[in-house]
């Protein structure tokens, strides 16, 4: 999904960023890069507190239905793209292969721990994903 957003830059300053659709969205960057991709987490965050809230979150406009706006006439637009899919909190079914005997374990595990096949792999994955991520973190740092 695309969000549209508004740029400005004053001399002197960092580039600000507002996300119309989302009333109270703002971000900034030194870069335009930087602006979009804070853009892009701003967005994720403002919309899980929605989630959160058990507020709707609104559908992005076109820039054209923006652009004409006072407080946008100055701006220089942007589309943000934003995976909300990792903040909706909506499962989807997927399609993987796995040996038999891999697959056995598995459920004899879950079930070992009173869990499902889907929950033991998605706790299996993130911890997987953390102790990676931690370690990149720590080799990077090097």
């Amino acid at each position: 999904m695309f969000f549209p957003a508004a740029l400005h830059k004053d001399p002197d300053t960092s580039y600000g960023v507002t996300i119309p659709d989302l009333p109270g969205c703002f971000s900034w960057g030194d870069t335009i890069d930087e602006a979009i991709a804070n853009a892009a987490e701003a967005i994720e965050c403002h919309v899980e507190a929605l989630l959160i809230d058990g507020e709707d979150v609104p559908l992005p406009r076109t820039v054209e239905q923006y652009r004409m706006l006072p407080d946008y006439e100055t701006a220089t637009w942007v589309l943000v793209p934003v995976d909300l899919s990792k903040v909706s909190g909506i499962s989807k079914r997927v399609n993987i292969s796995l040996p038999e005997r891999i697959l056995g374990q598995i459920d004899a595990f879950a079930e070992r721990q009173g869990e499902t096949r889907s929950g033991l792999l998605v706790a299996a994955a993130l911890e997987y994903i953390g102790s990676r991520s931690s370690g990149a973190d720590e080799r990077n740092d090097e």
